[in-house]
């Protein structure tokens, strides 16, 4: 087990705004994290899912999906009905018949935009909820920088760190280094930069992973 005493472990973490099991998992780790002996600093890093969707898509999430996927509506319907109740056992309300589908590049330019201010977590949590249950639309500058401010962000400096586009190179750099690390989902977990955990697990893998990692064994 590790102690207060030790260096807190890293966790970086690849997800996307728009990725239900990225919320999942982020609640599944911070259940680990609460029963963990020791200190854990955690930055979250941009990818894609579906980089090709336009900030005003036309349709909802079952007609985005049963396109992007090429599977039938029916099928579509029934996987969203499990995830809801997925999520649902992880307290998170989701609703489906309200998200708002749309391309996340500026939400992450956001939380690049947050990182510098050490406000990274609390926007990503905002942003989560906000998406999958709020139906609040996430790609659209305006909507974005209310969401900052009600975190207590600066609403002047959000919107000139999104028209400017200054983090985008930022966002770009994350998702290539996805890339080149071999990445192709998320949510995708890399801790103390030498061991990387693939999707949201439960959360007693994510305890055995923290555990082994500050003992070294990992």
């Amino acid at each position: 087990m590790n102690s207060s005493a030790d260096s807190p472990i890293k966790i970086d973490i690849w997800s996307d705004v728009a990725c239900p099991w990225c919320y999942v998992g982020k609640r599944r780790l911070e259940r680990a994290l609460q029963s963990f002996d020791g200190e854990a600093v955690i930055e979250f890093h941009s990818f894609e899912l579906a980089p090709d969707t336009p900030v005003d898509f036309s349709g909802s999430e079952v007609d985005f999906l049963a396109r992007h996927k090429g599977m039938p509506h029916a099928q579509v319907e029934q996987m969203l009905t499990q995830m809801t109740a997925l999520a649902a056992e992880e307290g998170l309300a989701f609703d489906y018949d309200a998200l708002q589908h749309t391309k996340t590049l500026k939400a992450h330019e956001l939380l690049h935009h947050a990182k510098t201010l050490g406000r990274q977590a609390d926007l990503k949590e905002r942003l989560l909820k906000a998406y999958f249950e709020q139906g609040r639309h996430v790609g659209r500058v305006d909507e974005l920088v209310a969401l900052a401010e009600e975190i207590g962000m600066d609403l002047a400096a959000a919107r000139d760190a999104l028209e400017s586009g200054k983090y985008a190179d930022d966002v770009a750099a994350d998702i290539a280094q996805a890339h080149a690390m071999g990445i192709r989902g998320v949510p995708f977990y890399v801790f103390d930069e030498r061991v990387g955990v693939s999707g949201a697990q439960p959360s007693d893998v994510f305890t055995d992973v923290l555990e082994r990692v500050a003992s070294k064994e990992l």
